[in-house]
């Protein structure tokens, strides 16, 4: 624990350091590298962009835009990571994963009908927000809404998070220490929905 907790310290360090240094810029490139499937958590790059704009360094909406352009940079290379090899992938291995093709066929349907409110919602959702764009580029998310949600909702999170840090100003530490528990929420609830997915799909395959 106290090995986790140096690691975490190192990184909040570093994470403070880039935006000091760099500004917006800073922004902008932390929240690109959270978008890549980089679990660097934005709970923490973000109120700390809000607390240099309490200290009058940075620009509010400056700071938020930074980081929606930079959500929709880093979401780039996953999307079509996705979109070029991941489907095929999944086609062609997904069996051994419990991912069937009438899996990716029904969930074609569900971005059909409801994807682009819902990688709207997933943007604004701890953990989620950070993974959404590969399985958004596998299941073929039409580009043009896909990257516009992205920055919608991206902007949306921005606000809130800055907003809270230009509140808390120092009191830092105890924001995070609140928003950890809504990441573990959210852990949890995946992990059960996860589990009644394994359970039906293992059931399937044994009555098949």
């Amino acid at each position: 624990m106290d090995f986790i907790n140096a690691i975490l310290a190192h990184l909040i360090s570093w994470i403070e350091h880039i935006i000091t240094v760099m500004g917006p810029s800073g922004v902008a490139l932390l929240m690109a590298i959270e978008s890549c499937n980089i679990p660097l958590p934005s709970e923490a790059v973000l109120p700390f962009a809000g607390y240099i704009v309490s200290k009058g360094e940075m620009n509010f909406h400056v700071a938020a835009f930074a980081s929606a352009i930079g959500c929709v940079l880093g979401s780039l290379p996953s999307y079509y990571i996705g979109y070029f090899g991941g489907r095929t992938f999944v086609e062609k291995y997904g069996k051994y994963f419990l991912v069937s093709r009438k899996d990716l066929e029904e969930a074609d349907k569900w971005v059909d009908k409801y994807g682009d409110w819902a990688f709207f919602i997933c943007r604004m959702l701890p953990v989620v927000r950070t993974f959404i764009s590969l399985p958004a580029g596998i299941l073929r998310a039409k580009k043009r809404f896909f990257f516009t949600f992205t920055f919608l909702g991206s902007l949306v999170w921005s606000y809130l998070l800055i907003y809270v840090g230009v509140k808390m100003g120092q009191n830092m530490e105890a924001f995070k220490h609140i928003w950890h528990k809504f990441d573990i929420l959210i852990i949890a609830i995946f992990a059960v929905l996860g589990g009644i997915y394994v359970y039906k799909h293992v059931k399937h395959l044994k009555e098949s």
